[in-house]
């Protein structure tokens, strides 16, 4: 069995069944050494982005330019990543290609032995910074798409860029790079599912992830907008089910639900502090990529005295929600905290108040009712209207664009 808080000896818990603060810190550290560094770290290099997208993961008050890292800063960084046992690197954003230095940032991961992956929306990029980048030793590259028709796309991201997106793909392609296609689902783009697979095989991807919106964020504000009908889903799953079927040997499927109907909630970032971690464009060293929408916590950055690997192993806000022994009734006590470790700490805060509290996608969640009543009646709306991204004093109207 894998090791848990609940592990060896008893846990000391309050009155009302959550364990002790300091064997919670004390077991957290233990787990952080039995598992080990994790294989692959996100670099939010910046939150810059030329896109407005109203389901953006950053947060809402993103990172003004200034605060981030160096370029000096940042290869520390990779350096310190590759000594302590990290093998891959994913520069994400924001929009990564905003930053200048991206060129020489992933060569010197290069140098030092890691494979990176370039999350992109790619309509910053032309021909001769994509070579440049393949030629620094770039490895993979993920580009989002919103729609597969051009209007609808260009709306969703409050950015004219479809037909950027397509002709990069294109170009990596020609350039040997390897190819995934971020496709991020809701009801707004929901019904044009089967021909944003087919889009993908046609730019030869090897991959495409259909992620249906998780709502943090940009996408909670946005909510009634994004949320699909559980008829929707249904639907999706069942395209999902064919194509895998149809495709297999040709295009790798990811599939990811919507929490709000869920039976049973997600095994978020493979749980709390156990296999991965972000670092945020000003360097603070996060679980996961939301985990700053937990506004009790205090997030060590690789701008302090601590190491990386001191940060992973010591710091408070890793071993908070580490393994079990943190868990309130019911967690405590299901089968299955060992599978899911509680779900989702940043939607346990959105949606309760506490991130200590349980998941309200589990079914086991006295709010389970609850969301999926308000997920129906969301759905239900129609409204189409976003707060896009960086315009958080009003609202762009749904045929808003702006040239690339």
């Amino acid at each position: 069995m894998s090791p848990t808080l609940t592990d060896a000896s008893p846990i000391r818990t309050d009155a009302g069944g959550r364990a002790d603060g300091l064997d919670v810190l004390e077991r957290g550290r233990s787990i952080a050494e039995t598992y080990g560094i994790p294989l692959a770290v996100l670099l939010e290099v910046t939150h810059r982005c030329p896109l407005q997208c109203g389901y953006c993961s950053n947060p809402i008050e993103m990172e003004r330019a200034g605060n981030e890292l160096t370029t000096a800063e940042w290869k520390n960084v990779l350096t310190e990543l590759a000594e302590i046992g990290v093998l891959q690197v994913h520069f994400s954003g924001g929009e990564p290609t905003v930053r200048k230095d991206l060129a020489e940032l992933v060569r010197h991961a290069t140098s030092v032995g890691l494979y990176s992956n370039l999350i992109t929306s790619a309509v910053l990029l032309n021909r001769d910074k994509l070579a440049e980048l393949a030629d620094a030793g770039l490895a993979h590259i993920q580009i989002s798409f919103q729609a597969n028709d051009a209007e609808l796309a260009n709306r969703i991201a409050g950015f004219k860029g479809h037909a950027k997106k397509l002709e990069v793909a294109k170009w990596a392609r020609e350039l040997d790079l390897p190819l995934t296609v971020n496709a991020v689902m809701h009801r707004q783009n929901l019904e044009q599912l089967p021909q944003m697979i087919d889009m993908a095989v046609a730019l030869d991807a090897d991959r495409i992830e259909v992620a249906n919106v998780q709502y943090y964020g940009w996408a909670l504000k946005n909510r009634a907008a994004l949320m699909p009908t559980i008829d929707q889903i249904d639907e999706a799953t069942r395209i999902v089910d064919d194509a895998r079927d149809r495709l297999k040997g040709i295009l790798d499927i990811d599939y990811v639900v919507p929490d709000y109907y869920a039976v049973r909630p997600k095994k978020c970032m493979g749980g709390w502090g156990r296999q991965f971690f972000n670092i945020t464009p000003a360097g603070r060293v996060l679980p996961c990529h939301a985990a700053e929408t937990i506004t009790d916590l205090d997030f060590e950055s690789v701008r302090s005295n601590h190491s990386i690997a001191w940060i992973w192993k010591n710091s408070e806000a890793f071993n908070k929600y580490r393994g079990t022994g943190w868990m309130p009734e019911p967690c405590q006590s299901c089968a299955f905290k060992e599978v899911d470790f509680g779900g989702c700490r940043c939607q346990a805060f959105a949606l309760t108040g506490s991130a200590g509290n349980t998941d309200p996608a589990c079914s086991l969640s006295p709010l389970h009712e609850a969301i999926f009543k308000t997920a129906e009646r969301e759905a239900a709306t129609g409204s189409n209207r976003y707060l896009y991204r960086n315009f958080s004093g009003g609202t762009l109207e749904p045929d808003a664009g702006y040239d690339s």
